[in-house]
């Protein structure tokens, strides 16, 4: 039950950004859902296997280059989901701030104590 409520607590989150950021678009509520499924499925498989392959370039980053990481997955998932658009790299790289601010602002409220 609670995987349910923080899908769509994300989902509520991809909308809230996408009304925000002028390079992002959703065309509906379900497409939302839909891209907070896919979202958190590549970030389960996917991430950790790029992050292996690109380990070298984080560190020497010093982490910054998981941003870039991020931002790839992001439009992954709009190359998979059909009415979710991101225009650029700039839009995933921002994207991507902002959900993972809004998430763990949002995902607060469902802790138990």
């Amino acid at each position: 039950m609670k995987l349910i409520i923080r899908l769509l607590t994300s989902a509520v989150a991809v909308m809230a950004i996408a009304a925000l950021l002028p390079g992002v678009s959703v065309t509906s509520y379900w497409t939302a859902v839909g891209v907070a499924i896919v979202l958190s499925l590549l970030n389960i498989f996917v991430k950790p296997i790029l992050i292996f392959f690109t380990l070298p370039v984080t560190l020497f980053t010093f982490g910054l280059f998981l941003l870039v990481i991020n931002a790839v997955i992001i439009l992954i998932v709009a190359e998979l989901i059909q009415g979710f658009t991101v225009s650029s790299v700039w839009s995933a790289i921002f994207f991507s701030i902002l959900l993972s601010l809004l998430q763990s602002f949002l995902f607060s409220f469902l802790r138990e104590n």
